[in-house]
């Protein structure tokens, strides 16, 4: 049987800071009193591996697949390179209240020390609310000697960089770079296939015995980027049944479809699987053997197999991330 476009059971998370959006925005079927942070949609983190829920491969693991598959699912190059394990992490993240400040190390530190992968991601803001706000990267750039008095005096946020954020506001975090998720967001969030994370400062829940979680500053001194930058939020101006890309890097290359029309994409020559992470409306993803429908909320595999599909717009205009490794 050929293969199709897969979708996996979300793998949730409840968190501290968690609240209820996915099942306000996202009509999910969580426990509402839950604190449901994290959705992982397709994970293949060692103990968290995303499973498959529809079609003949319903209830496989995506280890499983790739194994069975290789390149047929995730394309030649990338099962060279990663063997059975995807190389990204799709979530979506749903903050009630602000995250930690935090850090993540690069491929050589996480290597190093935990014998894991980097973490670069990127952010894209589904919905905020007024006034809401992301703490990235520092105002000017400081030394490491300077970074450590401000944690000593409780000063760490007067040299963080903040911005005011609305819907559809893009960040791009390389690691190494400083940030927190402010409060009442509803992100896309995809990364390297990582779990590893330096807390440096949780707004006082880290001094609450039933909110207190560990602080890794010893470990974040060495991995933080303490440059400064011009500019923390992507610039990119949407265009209607076109391609526009947000994030390109050495890890993934993320686009936004906005289609309010059918539109053919042939993907024979990426040597990648696709994801589409669906933020609006709802499509007909159809490929040469089969469809599957994608709405709003849901996030969905292309095999690498499957080298053309056609996106088919029900409910206009239907907005998709599409994530590739390139």
């Amino acid at each position: 049987m050929e293969l199709y476009p897969l979708k996996f059971k979300p793998i949730y998370k409840e968190r501290v800071w968690g609240g209820n959006k996915l099942s306000a925005v996202f009509n999910r079927k969580v426990n509402a009193n839950n604190r449901i942070g994290e959705s992982w949609e397709i994970s293949a983190v060692k103990g968290n591996l995303s499973h498959v829920s529809n079609g003949f491969l319903k209830g496989n693991d995506i280890q499983d697949l790739i194994e069975i598959y290789m390149g047929e699912i995730v394309g030649d190059k990338v099962f060279e390179k990663f063997g059975i394990e995807l190389p990204l992490l799709f979530k979506l993240i749903d903050s009630a209240e602000r995250l930690s400040v935090q850090v993540h190390p690069n491929n050589e530190l996480a290597l190093e020390r935990h014998k894991a992968y980097g973490k670069t991601e990127m952010w894209y803001v589904i919905d905020a609310k007024p006034d809401a706000l992301i703490y990235v990267g520092f105002k000017h750039k400081i030394s490491k000697e300077q970074f450590m008095n401000h944690i000593n005096k409780g000063t760490l946020l007067d040299i963080m960089n903040v911005e005011k954020v609305k819907a559809g506001d893009v960040f791009f975090l390389p690691a190494g770079r400083i940030h927190a998720i402010g409060e009442g967001l509803l992100i896309a969030e995809i990364q390297q296939t990582s779990d590893v994370t330096y807390r440096i400062y949780d707004w006082g829940r880290e001094n609450d015995p039933a909110t207190a979680r560990e602080m890794h500053i010893d470990l974040a001194i060495d991995a933080i980027d303490y440059n400064a930058y011009n500019k923390y939020k992507s610039d990119y101006i949407p265009k209607q049944n076109e391609a526009v890309n947000l994030v390109q890097c050495p890890y993934f290359t993320t686009n936004l479809l906005e289609l309010n029309e059918p539109k053919t994409y042939d993907y024979t020559l990426l040597d990648s699987f696709v994801v589409y992470m669906c933020l609006h409306g709802s499509a007909e993803i159809k490929c040469a053997a089969s469809s599957e429908h994608i709405m709003k909320g849901e996030t969905i595999l292309i095999p690498a197999a499957i080298g053309q599909v056609k996106l088919i717009p029900h409910h206009c205009p239907v907005k998709l991330l599409e994530i590739y490794v390139d």
